[in-house]
């Protein structure tokens, strides 16, 4: 049975169950991965990284016509269903500046802070809108590995580039190059303030997953150190990105930061207060029993989020 998750954004492909069955024709390898759960259906160890791996490969194949890809072991493999949210509120937001219809094709392009191994944003923004997208990150495997999948899927050749951010420091600044503009910046930021934060996280994800792996913990969902956790945590992450954003204001409509924890908003709300933002938003998204959420602000009031739209989206 097929049952409708209401909670996820009403073009996200992944509102219905997983059709494992469906999966399986597509990708066959995931079959091995595929047991009777407790609940009598069909499902995956979540706790296992190569599962999830797997299942990963199985939905970008099915959904987004991505014949071929790979992440490193220890490498971020995001839930895809999540992931997918964040974009399709994105095509909602610049939906605002556009008579409330999503801009579309490769004249739309997007900045990813933190690609990741996993490419997965640019891939499902593109394959679901058609937009470019510029990829970076400090992790030189990541852009590696982001690159080999760019490669080997013609339909994003085009589409996707990479860039090394060479200074942990900085998020925009070295980053973003004179007089170039972008529709929309987005980030998953690293949530956790150090390692030993980030292992504490992952260690309760498993025991709620009734996993329990001795004294190492295993990742089901992967993650380098520059993926985890960043000193001073998430608020900290997201404060220099609104502080570097102010250096760049006419060259991205939108920026946005997913935050993990609601407790977080406020001290984000009083930096962007402090930056002197024209609007800021809010957008939450729900997954299961987890609330999460986005936060976007712009620099440009709304005649010119309209002046933007109309130069941008509407002459090509």
């Amino acid at each position: 049975m097929s049952t409708e998750k209401d909670i996820l954004h009403p073009r996200n492909k992944h509102r219905s169950r997983y059709d494992f069955p469906e999966l399986i024709k597509s990708l066959p390898e995931l079959f091995p991965f595929v047991a009777i759960n407790s609940h009598g259906g069909e499902s995956i160890d979540f706790s296992d990284p190569v599962a999830v791996k797997m299942l990963n490969k199985a939905l970008l194949k099915h959904f987004y016509g991505i014949a071929t890809w790979d992440i490193p072991a220890n490498y971020l493999c995001p839930p895809i269903p999540g992931r997918a949210d964040y974009i399709h509120y994105l095509a909602d937001l610049l939906a605002q500046s556009n008579d409330g219809i999503v801009p579309k094709g490769k004249f739309i392009t997007g900045l990813d802070i933190g690609i990741g191994a996993n490419c997965i944003y640019p891939i499902i923004g593109h394959q679901e809108y058609g937009w470019g997208f510029v990829g970076s990150d400090v992790d030189l495997g990541a852009i590696k590995t982001a690159k080999a999948i760019i490669s080997a899927n013609p339909q994003l050749v085009n589409a996707v580039s990479c860039r090394q951010q060479s200074n942990k420091q900085h998020i925009f600044k070295d980053l973003v190059k004179p007089g170039e503009t972008f529709d929309f910046s987005m980030c998953n930021p690293p949530f956790h303030a150090s390692a030993s934060e980030a292992e504490s996280g992952s260690r309760r994800k498993l025991q709620n997953l009734g996993k329990h792996r001795g004294k190492e913990t295993v990742l089901n969902f992967g993650g380098q150190s520059s993926e985890l956790w960043y000193e001073g945590g998430e608020v900290t992450f997201i404060r220099k990105m609104i502080e570097e954003s102010t250096d760049i204001p006419d060259q991205c409509l939108w920026f946005s930061s997913l935050v993990s924890k609601s407790a977080n908003l406020p001290f984000i709300y009083s930096a962007l207060q402090n930056a002197g933002i024209a609007e800021v938003k809010t957008i939450e998204m729900a997954q299961g029993q987890k609330v999460s959420r986005f936060v976007a602000w712009t620099f440009m009031d709304r005649v010119e989020q309209r002046n933007w739209a109309e130069k941008r989206w509407r002459t090509k």
